[in-house]
């Protein structure tokens, strides 16, 4: 299983933009990938998920608003958030969603100013 490093996070206005990174020690050619997010006192969430052919799903709360894509050759993933708003305000998780279980990364706060 590949271990994953997010990167990206930070402060933002609200209405700004910011682009989440994802970077896997391996391939990730053949793996579904996906991001999840988790606010303070709430359960994780999925936000967005792409699969090996390039099938995108987003969360109804981020449709339109954020873009989810993936570079193979670099085994990276990319969350593109715009508009922002302080609901969206979390630590963001990049996933490797094999069908046995999911392999998470660390995480990287984002946090959005009214």
């Amino acid at each position: 299983q590949v271990q994953l490093a997010e990167s990206g996070g930070g402060l933002v206005q609200a209405g700004g933009s910011l682009r989440l990174s994802c970077v896997a020690s391996g391939s990730i050619f053949s793996i579904n990938m996906g991001w999840y997010r988790q606010a303070p006192g709430k359960q994780r969430e999925l936000v967005a998920t792409i699969t090996t052919g390039g099938s995108t799903n987003y969360a109804d709360s981020v449709k339109g608003r954020f873009t989810i894509s993936r570079d193979n050759a670099k085994n990276t993933v990319y969350l593109q958030m715009n508009s922002l708003k302080p609901e969206d305000t979390a630590v963001y998780y990049c996933a490797a969603l094999y069908g046995r279980g999911y392999r998470w990364g660390q995480g990287t706060q984002v946090t959005v100013s009214s």
